[in-house]
């Protein structure tokens, strides 16, 4: 038998090497997180729609590269296809007056069938990394690393490029009039209702956006992992939410700035990946308990929060006793 310190430096090679395709992958599914946020955090709306339309992304992006599409134009079709499951979805909620939450479950079942249906009928479509000019791709990593390719064309490297853009788009879109419009819709409604402000086209608005960044995330994913499969959306919103709240715990009283905020999101999501790639790596569990071990960990962040507040942050009494 090896020795111990010998084990140990290999599962330690074993998680720095890992450790770039993990942060590859953190960003990547931050993009998704990012549009999380917007409905979780801004609209208040728990869209359960994610799993499927980060699907939907990844499928309709791989059915356009390999039928011969532009990368980028592939990308700005899913972005639309995301975006039009968002309208469904909105629409469900406000023009028929299902629950937000319900509304999102009846779209990702829908999208199951529909999703399917694009890359037809197969649960799965490959995606050849040597015949097609993809922006990021798993192989990518070792042929920078060799000096084959540019730095340029590294995962990090593009995936941030995406983060950066995102970021800032939104910064702006949301310092616009009709952004401000939308953020005061999911923090008070009523009020904003009050002030003239369509509540329930806002709320449309802000799934269509939220859905349509989860469909680029999944494009890229499907990109990176040079296929798509049914099953990628399964568990989308537990990572995404697993990065919304990452970052907050930890950036919340850092970042004030709402750009600052989005890039915690990101973050979040880059810490997540790190977190279940070094427990993977170092304590050498079972792949298949992955959807546990990020159940608890999702658990823990949004705990950590509630425990500081009732046993950390306990109120001191000032001054003396009141007497009657």
């Amino acid at each position: 038998m090896r020795p111990a310190a010998e084990l140990g430096e290999n599962t330690l090679s074993s998680f720095l090497n890992a450790l770039p395709g993990a942060i590859s992958q953190g960003l990547v599914w931050g993009i998704m997180a990012i549009g999380l946020y917007i409905t979780y955090k801004l609209l208040d709306i728990a869209d359960l729609t994610v799993d499927g339309s980060f699907c939907t992304g990844g499928a309709v992006g791989v059915m356009l590269i390999t039928s011969g599409c532009n990368v980028w134009l592939s990308l700005l079709v899913a972005i639309l296809a995301g975006m039009l499951a968002g309208l469904v979805t909105g629409l469900l909620h406000t023009a028929c007056g299902i629950p937000a939450i319900l509304s999102g479950i009846l779209t990702q079942l829908g999208l199951w069938s529909v999703n399917l249906a694009i890359m037809g009928m197969k649960a799965n479509q490959s995606l050849n990394v040597n015949k097609y000019d993809l922006l990021v791709s798993l192989r990518y990593l070792q042929d920078v690393s060799k000096g084959t390719r540019g730095f340029w064309q590294h995962p990090i490297f593009v995936a941030g490029l995406f983060t950066v853009v995102i970021i800032a788009v939104l910064y702006w879109f949301f310092g616009t009039e009709l952004g401000c419009s939308l953020r005061a819709t999911g923090a008070n409604a009523n009020m904003a209702r009050a002030q003239g402000i369509n509540t329930n086209f806002n709320k449309v608005l802000g799934l269509m956006i939220s859905n349509g960044l989860v469909a680029l995330s999944g494009a890229l994913l499907s990109q990176y992992q040079s296929f798509a499969d049914i099953n990628m959306g399964r568990g989308a919103i537990v990572i995404g939410l697993a990065a919304v709240i990452i970052g907050e715990v930890i950036f919340g009283k850092l970042f004030r700035n709402f750009a600052l905020k989005l890039l915690a999101v990101a973050i979040g999501s880059i810490i997540y990946y790190v977190v279940i790639q070094a427990v993977v790596s170092l304590s050498g569990i079972n792949s298949n308990y992955l959807k546990l071990l990020s159940a608890v960990i999702v658990a823990l962040f949004l705990a950590v929060p509630y425990w500081k507040a009732r046993y950390l942050d306990r109120p001191t009494t000032k001054g003396g006793s009141n007497h009657a």
